[in-house]
């Protein structure tokens, strides 16, 4: 796969409606990879935005009122464009509000990627024994096995036939029968707020360029945990999160195409 090269040659305009928390890092994370970052949320002018952009990006970490409408709305627009739209519904079963939010976007809009921790995606597809504690990971969750979130991941597929990525200590990437298991990255990527924020930009920026959204998801998965792992091994005895942050946005530029194929690891077809 060459989708590294695509985007840097395509230049993909991602069109993020996002939280406040973590926009300029999603941005300087599109920068870095070799796609351009807009951020735009008034209804006023979304439908316009998606007009001129390659991919969409809907994230509910800072939810409010005004902004649901904006989301529905670039969220249609871009269906009928047939541009591609990740969501991102940072956490989700943290309050009814969020949860029933995150449930009406999948009924309205067409996701072509839903990326999700696994608290997230339990709550998606009406798991209450795993109460979701903001946009971390509830400790009963994080306990799933790999079958276990499969079967999570396959539901929630049923219901939204959109690529399901269920990040964290491992990733999985599951489409109907196709299912990947990702084992790239560092537990210290979740120290730092946003990281999920930027895979879910990363993400789109990969569906923009790849036809094949299962590939793009899945590459670009193993693309963000092998940037994580690179930023890791530039760390010094001194450096902490902080420092961390700054390297994983880094490492988006410097990775490439055989990096990736050097690096990666994967399964596949694993039994749902």
């Amino acid at each position: 796969m060459e989708i590294l090269s695509q985007i840097r040659s395509l230049k993909p305009l991602v069109h993020c409606i996002t939280n406040y928390v973590t926009a300029n890092d999603v941005a300087n994370a599109l920068i870095s990879l070799g796609a351009s970052p807009v951020m735009a949320d008034d209804e006023r002018e979304v439908e316009e935005m998606v007009c001129m952009s390659n991919a969409l990006v809907i994230n509910i970490g800072t939810l409010n009122e005004r902004t649901i409408t904006s989301m529905i709305k670039a969220g249609k627009k871009a269906n009928g464009l047939n541009i591609p739209v990740v969501l991102d519904p940072v956490g989700a079963g943290a309050t009814t509000f969020r949860t029933q939010t995150a449930l009406k976007l999948i009924e309205n809009i067409k996701f072509s990627i839903i990326r999700g921790n696994a608290s997230e995606i339990s709550a998606l597809v009406g798991d209450d024994i795993n109460k979701s504690r903001g946009v971390d990971v509830n400790s009963k969750s994080a306990e799933l096995g790999v079958e276990e979130m499969v079967k999570r991941a396959s539901v929630l597929w049923k219901l939204s036939k959109s690529v399901v990525v269920v990040s964290g200590r491992i990733d999985i990437v599951l489409e109907g029968n196709n299912v990947a298991v990702g084992e790239n990255g560092h537990e210290i990527m979740t120290k730092v707020t946003g990281s999920g924020c930027m895979l879910s930009a990363v993400l789109a920026a990969f569906a923009a360029s790849e036809e094949d959204i299962f590939q793009a998801a899945l590459y670009g998965v193993l693309a963000f945990g092998i940037c994580g792992e690179m930023a890791m091994d530039l760390m010094s005895d001194r450096d902490a999160n902080a420092s961390y942050r700054n390297y994983l946005i880094n490492e988006l530029s410097n990775i490439d195409d055989s990096t990736i194929e050097l690096r990666k690891m994967v399964r596949s077809n694993l039994e749902k």
